[in-house]
């Protein structure tokens, strides 16, 4: 059986929080120090340019995720970590996939066809939609194919950017031959959503996240602020409830079998945020120093993304090369 290759894009957008964690992180992280595939991880800067042009914000943004990563574990030699904007390659892929998808697959992405839905009633239903966001899965696509990833981790609102990537490359390879792999999805069943502040999925888009590396103080706030029902203490509580949600994704399963046990038993609501912080502060304490230490030296985590560009453009010049020579493109002869 060949080999795999595994590509995972992260946004840059904002401070990472435990639901950043719980959905995606944990898993990367723990992939990444296998020896079965090869794993390829960027900051998709590029992307996030959709959403925020704001140049110092994009700017922290990447560091605080590159610290986040590495803070947490992520194995950096085994693991090509780079950003997305320091291989110039998939900028120049992205255009020639450009001309081989139908318009007709762009207007059918999910983003595009909710933005014009946002428009509903206007006389133009395009009003504030940007080529960015219409041919976003486009840029996508070139992420993936230039790696020749095999399979590709993606949550179920991704599956169908997954679908057009193999659309394209189908296509571009019916005309030109095997050039390129074509991509599986890596469903991801198993990630945990956690509830934010106010019960609804955590997202920086609700304002209700609990930042992964605030400080102690700052998370024993927030996780006070969670929301709860107003059940006195000695009544059971309910298990589905948001705070067992948050624990499980941390504790180990005689812990959060316990928590359980208590919460049956009719822990105060207080008592039990209680011991949600102290999981969480033991969790998160030494990969808040290791951040920290990373975040205080910016030259030394642009160094590391730098390494894994160096190393991602091993592979990307030469692709490129066989791709315009498929194309029969910068030849005179």
């Amino acid at each position: 059986m060949d080999k795999q290759t595994i590509l995972t894009g992260i946004t840059t957008t904002g401070t990472p929080h435990l639901g950043n964690y719980a959905g995606a992180i944990k898993q990367a992280v723990r992939s990444s120090k296998k020896d079965d595939h090869d794993s390829f991880l960027f900051l998709a800067d590029y992307h996030s340019l959709i959403k925020n042009k704001n140049p110092d914000e994009i700017k922290q943004s990447c560091l605080e995720v590159a610290a986040t990563w590495i803070a947490l574990g992520l194995d950096t030699k085994k693991t090509i970590f780079y950003r997305q904007s320091d291989i110039p390659e998939i900028l120049e892929l992205n255009w020639i996939l450009s001309t081989f998808t139908a318009k007709g697959l762009m207007n059918r992405a999910h983003a595009y066809k909710s933005a014009v839905s946002d428009n509903e009633g206007s006389s133009d239903p395009d009003k504030g939609i940007t080529m960015g966001l219409y041919s976003y899965p486009i840029l996508m696509a070139a992420d993936i194919l230039m790696f020749k990833a095999t399979h590709v981790p993606v949550g179920q609102d991704q599956v169908q950017h997954l679908e057009m990537t193999r659309d394209i490359a189908q296509r571009f390879n019916h005309k030109h031959g095997d050039i390129f792999v074509i991509p599986e999805a890596i469903l991801e069943k198993n990630a945990s959503v956690l509830p934010g502040l106010d019960g609804r999925k955590m997202s920086k888009s609700y304002n209700n996240f609990i930042p992964l590396f605030s400080s102690s103080d700052d998370l024993r706030r927030h996780v006070m602020k969670i929301k709860t029902d107003s059940l006195e203490p000695g009544v059971p509580k309910p298990i589905d409830c948001n705070l067992f949600e948050i624990f499980k994704a941390f504790a180990s399963d005689d812990e959060s079998t316990n928590f359980k046990q208590k919460l049956e038993e009719g822990i105060s609501w207080g008592d039990a945020k209680e011991e949600l912080f102290l999981l969480l502060d033991s969790h998160l304490s030494e990969p808040r120093k290791e951040y920290e230490k990373l975040i205080q030296d910016p030259a030394n985590l642009n160094q590391e993304l730098l390494t894994g560009a160096k190393r991602a453009r091993e592979l990307s010049v030469p692709f490129m090369s066989e791709v315009r020579s498929s194309l029969v493109i910068g030849k005179l002869d």
